[in-house]
């Protein structure tokens, strides 16, 4: 049960505190008592009304614990007591007196530790943008924060004006009404939904001492939990249950790691094991503010007139489980929005489309052609106002006649801007919201990208970028845990000069065996058996490689039953490699947070344990120190070869670059026996660089590095990290589909060059792999001359080394890379990752998109047009900032050339329709005012001006922007080429924008002048003249509605139930609700609304009006579909061909069969034929059958092909040569 020890009464502020600024608690201690007053969190030298931290009168404050008396809830504080205020001496006020707690290193946060009626940050979170009372007017304003919005709100404020409006306020209301409410559903929705999965461990039922809930919970407070326990806030550890004041966590919720890690608490509290023992506790503690650095935490606690340095070794933060720990003390650091855990879930930068800032400068060029439109039309009103209107004063006067033409003129601007509104799509943002939310369910919902062995389903983490996925031009991808397994297996190491582990290349080998050792891991195993006979042998050298790898690590070992160990490394290498050790008889058995115990061969060893120089990705290395129990001091220590060989001398790095070439993980084991004066200097240097409130981390790096130098080389070890399946054959495809793929990694050129031949990246007809240091000089531009040679085929891959991003090379670098086929990144820091990434989309202005599954890979998932995220062995941090994510990498395939292409292909043909069927719609009032005097009067009747966009032609167009497709999603695999439009932007551009509104605009002028022209002369059945305004009104809205239905049903190119449904069912509700405005009910009920009784009945009764809507829709689809067929004819595009191929193949099956003899019509015809000179094949062909992984003699064929023919690019960018037949 979670129990509160320090337990309140007073409420305290419940703000977060501002990032980036320093905060504090401050506390005093007068004479002769233990009075003390806690404030609010403010910023330093920003409190009261002097605008400065108060003190007592007479003296400085002096931060305070726990006292021996508690007071009376509520009780004001005098001498002796704890209250509210601070305890004055005599009355006097209390004096300012600055006190900040600013180092070189940036703002400091203090902290002190009293018991007190008021408290600071309390431990609410409110993830939830809206609430019950907040969510109407806080959605309406950020949906108002939209241009459209606003303008269409404006508009409806302009139809309130009589002297303006000609249109009724619903046929703005209603589609406005209609569009913040499907918006506001969906943010709610997302609200709700979103809300809990911010902390899984909202969801546990809070348990506190006094039956409280984890949210009032304030800093300051001492939490005691128990086991299996979720962690409520971020915690200072002071006891626990376990020796030495070990903690056991799970950190699964917080970076998606299972395995165990071990917590401490510092020496001087961990006998805190009891409330009356924590009474005693008083304290102050300066540490960071409150950020996002998971793995890092850097404070001091002063206590009894000493300084104790805190670190995240220290810290149980919130999202950890308790567990193997029955319980333990923690003290509140953070709290609430100041939880680490919080920190990380702010939101990541909005990324946008190119589809969207496309349409956002379409949208600004409607405006202006709306505004146009209407200064034409304004012009035209009051010139016709002035030289005839005034003629129609005669005989048809009206009350208030306006004198002045240019006011005339400006009134019809506004009233035309009104009827002209429908040009600017009201419905477009929440629509193309409602496609891509569609879209997002399917990758959601794809079966085959989900991977049963880890059940995981792929996920569409945002719905905004789904057709940018279509578009993708580069990938950069990670290589551990995401090309590969990120499971490593100990495979070869090097021990004085001599390597073990090559047996495997034997004809026959054989696993060692390692049944002496009642320890060993059955599940491990190693091919070499004459490193066992060397342990066995006693080499001192082997058995001192073997105690290095048993003792520099980190890993936490636990014994369930006797001799069953189960070891929770925090990365793979680290548990291969102790496994390793363990079966060779060097068995990691349990470690103290002073000691550690190894059974080597047989005999237990307890070592202490006097230092731990941790690893990060900057020292890429780790050291332990320790003292063996013949009292001799070593340093053991094991890194990358690149840091390691400069700290000894390199008589392995042959070796090493041996094993890199084989693409195994290479690590450089090396010690040092250190002198014990010389260690007590170090140690103690290292203690008070560890309690320095400024430039820790640096002081300690300095004397790390002091240490890890004259080291002796030990040995050398190599890890296989396998490829994942399907790698090979994805990167392939991608290849042919035109994507440029860069692999970035941390690893050694050797080690990432050989994966890269692994999954097929780099091939045998590469004949060289260029290398760029970037080193400045000469030396280092000594490619340049050579340049020309990468644009030859021969020469397609680049070897990047980190020094190659420097400022001064970055273009040069750039050039030479996009030169190159394949590009591999070597020994690249994150922060490097993102360099590159961001250089691509600055130079090349493509489409970028980035895959990792590593913390590493952050910042580059980040930077990336598009981020995906491998659910894999290090963690859910890759994940929780990607856009998509999956397990496995060869699913990227599916999800770029199956819903990518899918995704662009429908929202591009969405975008051209719902422009289309708009322009078509309204520039019909544009015709019509030259033929009404500019009067601002409108054709269709204001109900269907309202229906129009929300009901006649909404859903046939959602549903082909959500379901439609060109090819099935096979010929989308076996054919790549497929995915270049998208990377070339082919589908929707300026120019299709253009061609879409000159096809409206087209089909309005059909719409209007064949009814008008054929009303002038027609007459009714009864000899009555037919053209009447009303009769007219519904031919031209019939005929519209008609067009477009026909017009979308050209343009969708997958049928299902559901577009059928909603073409048919649209023109359906729009007669349906023809007849019933025009009907008697309507106008019994509401006569001043529906006055036109039985108009549309008469009109569509007559066969002129049907012949009439037949020509106009004939007319205006006829050149639409000559214009395909003549492009399908002569200049056919790859997917009209599949699918022309697909629908001639469903006629071959229905067609009759036919059989007869074989026979040579001519002598030496069937020869020919067999030697293959006349046949013509298809480099697009060979493109897609090149996709499948058994199709290698395409290569073949590609490099015999030759002879005059038509050419097509290959994913290299050189034509490939096709023969005529």
């Amino acid at each position: 049960m979670l129990e509160v020890i320090s337990a309140c009464s007073g409420p305290g502020p419940a703000s977060a505190s501002p990032p980036g600024r320093p905060w504090r608690l401050w506390a005093w201690e007068a004479a002769g008592g233990t009075g003390s007053h806690w404030g609010d969190w403010e910023p330093l030298g920003c409190s009261g009304g002097g605008g400065q931290p108060w003190v007592p009168a007479g003296g400085r404050g002096r931060g305070i614990g726990f006292s021996r008396k508690m007071p009376q809830r509520g009780a004001r504080a005098g001498a002796g007591g704890l209250g509210l205020y601070p305890p004055n001496r005599g009355g006097a006020v209390p004096q300012p007196c600055p006190r900040a707690v600013l180092g070189a290193t940036g703002p400091r946060r203090l902290l002190s530790l009293p018991s007190c009626p008021l408290r600071p940050q309390s431990n609410c979170i409110k993830t939830s943008k809206y609430n019950i009372v907040t969510f109407l007017p806080v959605n309406l304003f950020e949906q108002f924060q939209e241009v459209a919005n606003t303008y269409f709100l404006f508009l409806l404020i302009l139809q309130l004006i009589p002297q303006i409006s000609s249109l009724s306020w619903f046929t703005t209301i209603v589609p406005l009404v209609l569009v913040l409410t499907i918006t506001a559903v969906k943010d709610a929705t997302d609200d709700y939904v979103s809300a809990p999965r911010a902390s899984p461990s909202w969801g546990c039922p809070p348990r506190v001492g006094h039956r409280d809930q984890w949210m009032n919970v304030r800093v300051g407070d001492i939490i005691k939990l128990e086991n299996n326990q979720f962690v409520a806030a971020d915690l200072l550890l002071l006891s626990s249950s376990e020796p030495h004041g070990l903690c056991y966590i799970e950190t699964a919720e917080l970076d998606g790691e299972t395995n165990m890690k071990v917590r401490q608490a510092i020496p001087v509290t961990s006998e805190l094991g009891d409330t009356s023992k924590l009474a005693l506790f008083d304290g102050e503690v300066i540490c960071e503010p409150p950020n996002n650095k998971l793995d890092k935490f850097g404070g001091t606690l002063y206590w009894k007139e000493n300084k104790y340095p805190l670190s995240n070794q220290n810290m149980l933060l919130r999202g950890c489980v308790l567990r193997n720990t029955e319980w333990c003390f923690g003290l509140v650091i953070f709290a609430g929005p100041d939880t680490k855990l919080m920190q990380n879930s702010g939101r990541t930068k909005f990324k946008r489309t190119s589809i969207d800032r496309l349409m956002n400068t379409l949208v600004l060029w409607i405006f202006g052609f709306l505004v146009c439109m209407g200064v034409i039309l304004a012009i035209g009103n009051a010139i016709w106002e002035h030289e005839v209107g005034v003629c129609f004063q005669i005989y048809l006067p009206w009350d208030e006649g306006v004198h002045s033409a240019f006011f005339s003129g400006f009134l019809s601007f506004w009233s035309y801007i009104i009827i002209l509104n429908t040009v600017v799509p009201i419905s477009l943002y929440v629509s193309v919201e409602v496609i891509r939310l569609g879209h997002s369910y399917f990758i959601n919902w794809d079966k085959k990208m989900y991977c049963a062995k880890r059940r995981t389903p792929a996920e569409a983490r945002t719905t905004t970028l789904n057709e940018e996925l279509g578009q993708v031009e580069y990938i950069f991808s990670d290589k551990t845990g995401t090309l590969t397994q990120n499971i490593m297996v100990f495979s070869k190491c090097s021990v004085n000069g001599h390597s073990y582990g090559d047996a495997r290349s034997l004809p026959r080998p054989e696993p060692v065996d390692f049944s002496f050792n009642p320890l060993a891991d059955p599940r491990f195993q190693f091919w070499d058996s004459s490193l066992l006979e060397a342990v066995k042998l006693g080499d001192p050298h082997v058995h001192e490689f073997f105690r290095l790898l048993s003792l520099c690590h980190t890993v936490m070992s636990e014994e369930k039953s006797e001799g069953e160990l189960f070891y929770k490394a925090q990365s793979p290498d680290e548990g291969a490699l102790v496994t390793a050790a363990r079966n060779f008889g060097f068995v990691f058995r349990s470690r103290t947070p002073k000691t550690i115990t190894v059974h080597e061969l047989g005999r237990a060893i307890t070592y202490q344990l006097l230092a731990i120089l941790d690893f990060n990705n900057i020292r890429k290395r780790m050291s332990v120190i320790v003292r063996s129990p013949e009292g001799k001091i070593r340093l053991y220590c094991k890194g990358a070869d690149t840091i390691l060989l400069e700290r000894l001398h390199p008589a392995n790095q042959d070796l090493t670059n041996e094993y890199a070439g084989e693409g195994l993980r290479t690590l450089v084991l090396a010690y040092k026996d250190l002198e014990e004066s010389y260690y007590e200097d170090w140690s103690e240097r290292l203690h008070r660089a560890s309690g320095a409130p400024e430039a820790r981390e640096d002081r300690l790096a300095r004397l790390y590095d002091e240490v890890e130098h004259d080291m002796m080389l030990l040995g050398a070890t190599a890890i296989e990290d396998k490829l994942q399946q399907g790698v090979p054959e994805t990167i392939a495809i991608l290849t042919l589909a035109n994507i440029k793929i860069w692999v970035l990694t941390g690893d050694k050129q050797e080690t990432a060059v050989n994966i890269g031949y692994s999954c097929k990246m780099l091939t045998d007809d590469m004949t060289e792999v260029f290398v760029v240091t970037g080193h400045t000089g000469p030396v280092g531009l000594g490619w340049a001359p050579r340049l020309p040679l990468l644009l030859s085929p021969t020469v397609p891959t680049l070897s990047l080394q980190a020094h190659a991003l420097e400022a001064d090379m970055e273009v040069e670098f750039l050039e030479t890379a996009c030169a190159c086929k394949a590009v591999i990144c070597c020994r690249v820091t994150p922060l490097q990752k993102a360099q590159v990434v961001e250089l691509v989309k600055k130079y090349k202005k493509a489409v970028t998109l980035a895959i990792g599954d590593g913390a590493n890979d952050v910042s580059m998932i980040k930077t990336a047009h598009i981020g995906v995220g491998i659910s894999g062995q290090e963690g859910i941090q890759a994940v929780l900032a990607s856009d998509y994510s999956f397990s496995q990498f060869k699913f990227l395939q599916r999800l770029l050339l199956v819903h990518g292409r899918w995704s662009y292909l429908r929202m591009c043909k969405f975008l051209c329709y719902f422009f289309y069927k708009n322009f078509a719609f309204t520039m019909v009032h544009f015709w019509f005012g030259f033929f009404c005097g500019f009067s601002a009067q409108t054709v269709y009747d204001q109900y269907f001006i309202t229906l129009y966009n929300i009901v006649y032609t909404s859903l046939p167009v959602l549903a082909m922007g959500v379901f439609d497709q060109d090819v099935p999603e096979q010929r989308s695999m076996e054919y790549p080429k497929l995915y270049e439009p998208g990377q070339l932007n082919l589908l929707f551009n300026k120019r299709e924008f253009f061609i879409c509104i000159a096809q409206g605009i087209y089909t309005s002028v059909l719409m209007f002048f064949i009814p008008y022209g054929v009303f002038a002369d027609a007459t009714r059945d009864d000899g009555a003249q037919l053209a009447d305004y009303q009769s007219f009104a519904v031919t031209v809205a019939t005929s519209l509605v008609i067009v477009v239905s026909v017009q979308i049903g050209l343009d969708t190119g997958f049928w299902t139930a559901i577009n059928h449904f909603f073409i048919w069912g649209s023109l359906a509700a729009y007669f349906a609700i023809l007849f019933a405005m025009h009907s008697d009910g309507l106008f019994q009920m509401f006569p001043n609304q529906f006055r036109f009784v039985g108009n549309a009945q008469n009109t569509l009764a007559q066969p002129t009006v049907w012949l009439t809507i037949a020509l106009t829709t004939v007319v205006c689809v006829m050149p639409v579909v000559a214009f395909r067929f003549l492009k399908l004819d002569l200049k056919p595009e790859l997917s009209d061909t599949k699918t022309q191929h697909r629908c001639m193949r469903r006629v071959g099956r229905v067609g009759s069969r036919r059989s007869g003899y074989a026979f040579s019509h001519q002598e030496g015809f069937g020869e020919l034929i067999m030697s293959g000179k006349n046949m013509r094949l298809s480099s697009l062909a060979l493109s897609g059958f090149a996709a499948r992984p058994s199709a290698s003699w395409i290569e073949t064929l590609r490099k015999k092909k030759g002879g005059e023919g038509s050419t097509a690019c290959s994913p290299s960018g050189a034509p490939d040569k096709t023969l005529k037949v």
